[in-house]
């Protein structure tokens, strides 16, 4: 969506400071022998007590509040039973609505002690989404939003998941325009003041490509390799971008 008045801004701030709040509470109760499903049910209570509701489950019927997903699933898990051990990469993705506007979030927390990989992988998307805000202002396009992701996931010598990338967001979960991790020429959308949407660096330790499971929510990576998920709903204005969920 465009923001055109300053009460939608105003609702935007509200969902995105909704997620945030939700996204905190289910990382502080990350920790192993917790199953998803129980991270699922914290997440949703903070909505319920903000008067937010998951977005997915509305929109596409998803079975769950929060995809969450483990170790080499890099989007949409579905919470159940799964059991967090120590060593683990959890991924808590949410988008949730209020009054008709949507934000989304995500973030990848580590389960007690990990790995040196795990832990550079964790740094690797949050820093390459850090340095697509340099270019997520008026005047640049799409495209070099994922050119500067991939710049820096490369430089650190992991890989983006082509087909996985950002979105706009707002009134609904997916909204144009189509937001790369990757230079892709294609791209041209200009960034224009008032645009948002979601920027989410999807990377993976390994080669880069992804499976749907049998469950036809899960996205896990081929070759089994860890993966990391990072996301803000940002605001693009002449300067630096607002983040909503931060």
């Amino acid at each position: 969506m465009s923001v055109r008045t300053a009460k939608e801004l105003e609702n935007l701030k509200i969902i995105g400071k909704i997620v945030r709040r939700s996204l905190d509470e289910m990382t502080a109760a990350v920790r192993p022998g917790i199953s998803t499903s129980e991270l699922d049910e914290i997440g949703l209570r903070v909505l319920k007590e903000n008067g937010a509701e998951a977005a997915p489950p509305k929109v596409y019927g998803f079975p769950g509040a929060v995809c969450i997903s483990v170790n080499d699933e890099a989007i949409h898990g579905v919470p159940g039973d799964r059991i967090l051990h120590d060593g683990d990469l959890v991924k808590l993705d949410l988008v949730a609505m209020k009054d008709g506007f949507f934000a989304d979030a995500a973030v990848t927390v580590r389960v007690g002690k990990v790995s040196n990989t795990a832990d550079a992988l964790v740094r690797c998307a949050e820093a390459a989404f850090w340095k697509a805000m340099n270019v997520a202002r008026v005047g640049f396009r799409t495209c070099h939003i994922g050119r500067e992701v991939e710049r820096e996931v490369r430089r650190q010598g992991f890989s983006i998941m082509p087909e996985l990338g950002g979105h706009g967001v707002g009134r609904t979960i997916h909204e144009p325009p189509d937001v790369p991790n990757f230079y892709d020429r294609s791209a041209r959308t200009k960034l224009f003041n008032g645009l948002v949407i979601a920027v989410e660096p999807i990377i993976t330790a390994g080669m880069g490509r992804g499976v749907l499971l049998p469950d036809r929510w899960t996205i896990r990576t081929a070759d089994r390799s860890l993966s990391a998920h990072y996301e803000h709903t940002i605001v693009i204005t002449e300067g630096e971008p607002l983040l909503l969920t931060a």
